[in-house]
């Protein structure tokens, strides 16, 4: 089982910022509680405060497809029209390790 790490952002429709913010947050704390999470990491623009990042790492492929089909998962594709400027962008990464070992990749590998 290789580990699969994911690059999603979301960019939300002025003024819903906070709810985006709210339902994020509350799937990280659930996705922190599942075993092939390994990192799970929320992050805001600085200069763009309605565009969003999350960087996933899971420790499977299958791992992550699990954690797609989990209720609070498919809660927050159910309000993403209502919040979102537009689809998320998705991506998934595998490791290009370069420099230190240490400081050049997400992956524990």
């Amino acid at each position: 089982m290789a580990e699969t790490v994911v690059v999603a952002v979301f960019n939300t429709k002025e003024g819903k910022e906070e709810a985006l913010a709210e339902g994020l947050r509350n799937a990280t704390e659930q996705t922190h509680k599942e075993e092939g999470c390994l990192l799970y990491a929320l992050h805001r623009d600085v200069q763009e405060p309605t565009r969003f990042a999350l960087i996933e790492r899971w420790r499977s492929r299958e791992d992550l497809d699990a954690h797609l089909q989990q209720p609070y998962i498919t809660a927050l594709g159910e309000i993403a029209g209502e919040i979102l400027a537009d689809p998320p962008q998705v991506h998934f990464m595998e490791p290009a390790p370069a420099g230190d070992a240490a400081k050049g990749a997400l992956s524990g590998s």
